[in-house]
This record gives C-alpha cells, structure tokens and sequence, in this order.
C-alpha cells in the first residue's frame, strides 16, 4: 500500500501544470501590442517600397496634369530639370504616404472590428463607414500633399530647394494655407477607399486559385493594380482640380467648381482634355497599387 501510495503521488506531480513564470505574463502583452500594429507597419512598408520605385513616373505626370502638355513634352521638362532634380520632392510623398497608407490599411481594420462588434448593421456598411472614416482621417496630412505639389512645379523652383523651406513659405500666409486643397483631397480618400476595399476581395476571389507564395503575390499584384488604375482613372479629373489649387501660395481660396470651370475652359470645353496624362496615370496606378497591394499582403503573411 505504501508503494502503491508513493507512486500515486509522483503521477499526480507530473501531471501538475507548470506555474507560469513573470517573464512568460510580462512578454504576452507585448506580442498582442505587435499583432495591434501589424496592419499599420505593413501599410507603411508597403508605402514606402511604391513610392521609391514610381516617383519619376508620378512627376511627368504631374507636371501634365499642372500644364495639360503631353508625355514627351512633360518627360523634355525633366531632361531639362537634370537628373539631379529628378527626385526632387521625394521627400513629402514618402513622409505623407507611409502615413497615410498605414493609416489606410491600420484604421480601416481596427474601425471595421469596432464597428462589426458594436453596431448592428449588415457588413458592407460597417466596411463602408470605416473606409470613409479611415480616408478623411488621411486628410490631416493634406499639408505635406500641398507641399509635394509645390515642389515639383518648376514654376517655383527659384522660390525654395526643400521640403522645409517650403513649408517655411507658406507659414507667413497661416494655418488654411496648408490645407489649400482638402475639398478635393477627403471627397477623393472617401469615396476612393469604399471602391478599393469594397471591391478587393470579390476580385480576388475570379482571379485562378493561388496554390504556391508566388501565385498569392502575382494575384494580390493584379488585384491591388486592376483596382488602383480603375480607381485613378475615375478620380483623375479631381486630381487635376487639386493639382491646379495647391499650386497656388496665397491669395483668394478658390472653391473646387470655380477652379473646374476655369480648368474647364482653358481646356476648350472638352472632357478628353481633362484626361490628358491620364493613361500615363492608369500605368502608374497599375504599377503603383499592385505593389502596395502585393508588399502589404505578403508582409502580413511575414510579420
């Protein structure tokens, strides 16, 4: 019996759980903290991996949106400028994208949970108010948009070589002056992040069924670009408005129809006029938004 007993008790200490040690309960929160911001990091890598590989393609753009001329003239416009001036003005759309892509991508996900588990109503509106909410939150950074504009015009490379000198410029017309332009900017990010969340998943699901990691990436790839260049089509007449008011330092605060009116005149009334660069725009959306797309899913699947 009390060999039997002595054997029971060692069986019974065995099968004890072990005590969690403090280090073990102190790392817990940490590894949740991670998992909270993974969306916003991969947002933010994602971001900044698009912007260094398509910012000359992002300028001869802009200058035909600011000047309605074609490719080449625009593309003759740099080889002028140098090469030295090519990346001119990098540094606000980094700084304003990896921010506003990792509030895009981070908000939507945490607004949509909080939504979903607080407000009954079906799932697409609950998705729709969160992709709204998370692009007029991206408008807060409208300052460092207006300033990327002002940088790439040549119009005003005699006035200022950097991001900080001209933010300096503006300082002396008040705070409304960064924001010239936020009409345009939250009408664009909202409706703009409806479509692009609304439609990914259903794109996805008639792309063929991805088996290995390159076929997810390729997928994602066509999913994030197809939706990008449709998305920067739709919104490329808003854009060029946008364009034409950031360009501006001090004076009158135009409203959006008036400066449309004027763009719409200058431009001969005619709608194709408005689209001008707008195929050099689908191209880069293309590339641009498969690459977002591509690096923020397979991050996810990394971190």
């Amino acid at each position: 019996r009390k060999i039997l007993s002595n054997m029971m008790d060692s069986e019974a200490h065995e099968k004890r759980p072990p005590i969690l040690t403090s280090s073990k309960q102190d790392i817990s929160p940490h590894i949740t903290n991670v998992g909270e911001m993974k969306h916003y990091l991969c947002g933010c890598c994602a971001a900044f991996n698009n912007v260094a590989i398509t910012f000359p393609i992002q300028k001869v753009l802009f200058r035909q949106q600011l000047y309605g001329i074609k490719t080449r003239d625009a593309i003759l416009q740099l080889r002028r400028d140098g090469f030295r001036n090519l990346y001119r003005g990098i540094l606000p759309p980094l700084m304003q994208k990896t921010t506003t892509l990792a509030l895009m991508f981070g908000l939507y996900e945490d607004l949509s949970c909080l939504l979903h588990k607080h407000v009954s109503a079906p799932e697409f509106a609950t998705c729709g108010v969160a992709a709204v909410l998370a692009g007029t939150t991206e408008a807060i950074f409208t300052p460092l948009e207006r300033v990327q504009t002002l940088l790439q015009d040549h119009k005003h490379h005699d006035k200022f070589t950097n991001t900080y000198q001209a933010f300096k410029a503006l300082k002396c017309h008040g705070i409304g002056e960064y924001y010239r332009g936020l009409v345009p900017i939250l009408f664009r990010n909202g409706l703009s992040n409806v479509l692009f969340f609304g439609l990914r998943g259903p794109i996805k699901e008639h792309l063929p069924t991805a088996t290995t990691h390159s076929a997810h990436l390729v997928n994602d790839f066509i999913c994030g670009g197809l939706l990008g260049a449709m998305l920067g089509f739709l919104f490329f007449p808003i854009n060029v408005v946008k364009t034409r008011i950031q360009s501006q330092i001090g004076g009158e605060f135009q409203s959006f129809p008036k400066v449309f009116q004027k763009i719409w005149l200058e431009r001969d009334r005619k709608l194709i006029n408005l689209f001008r660069g707008a195929h050099l725009n689908y191209h880069r959306s293309l590339i641009s938004w498969g690459i977002i797309n591509a690096t923020y899913e397979f991050l996810l699947k990394v971190i």
